[in-house]
């Protein structure tokens, strides 16, 4: 999943990035509310973690404007406040959930794979596809209860594609949501990952759509 960072902390940006791609997440940064407004309106994040204390453009108003834009990414909020009041007016504003500082990177993990799950329909960060088990937790995948190893590329291109299980997703779409944006995005890579995925998990799992993209099949095995 491609994540949204908004952080004018430098540190803890940092700390949140760093964190979010060891959880096999791309992550884009802004540091500011106007970059954080621009960036969510034009580029299409799974979610993002939003700072309301932020420079040029408060947090609350950069989510006022993006949901009055109809930018309907799921948002986890982040503040140093804690009060009730606050809390209130950032999920009045459009948050999906409300994190307060200092915070533990675990619980922030844990939240935003629940409104990930929420967004996606899913009860559960554990996907079986027949004898193919994604555990979006730990982000390890498994064959008939074998480990089996994923390069990092690969990994995010799998669980994409889970994500959108049953529907065909084209290459410009899997290209953005797995790449960061500064990454050198070269959407003909995306067939290498997609031929290992199929080597070590079974030739039937990801269907190639000819001209449109590419299908997980959730009924692969049946």
């Amino acid at each position: 999943m491609r994540i949204l960072v908004v952080e004018d902390d430098a540190r803890l940006a940092r700390q949140l990035a760093q964190a979010l791609q060891a959880a096999g997440h791309a992550v884009d940064g802004a540091a500011d509310g106007e970059e954080a407004k621009f960036l969510g309106e034009t580029e299409p994040y799974d979610a993002v973690v939003l700072d309301l204390g932020l420079p040029q453009r408060d947090g609350l108003s950069v989510l006022r404007a993006w949901r009055a834009e109809g930018v309907a990414v799921p948002v986890l909020v982040l503040t140093a406040r804690d009060g009730w009041h606050e809390k209130v007016e950032g999920i009045d504003a459009g948050a999906d959930d409300y994190l307060a500082k200092p915070f533990r990177m675990e619980e922030l993990l844990a939240r935003l794979r629940a409104i990930l799950r929420r967004a996606g329909g899913r009860a559960s960060d554990l996907l079986r596809f027949g004898p193919v088990e994604i555990d979006l937790r730990r982000n390890q995948v498994s064959r008939e209860g074998v480990p089996v190893p994923l390069t990092a590329h690969e990994y995010k291109v799998l669980a994409y594609l889970a994500h959108r299980a049953g529907h065909t997703v084209s290459r410009s779409e899997l290209t953005e949501h797995v790449y960061a944006q500064d990454f050198d995005r070269d959407s003909n890579t995306l067939e290498v990952f997609v031929g290992r995925l199929r080597r070590k998990l079974g030739r039937d799992l990801i269907v190639t759509e000819r001209g449109l993209g590419y299908r997980l099949d959730p009924h692969a095995f049946d």
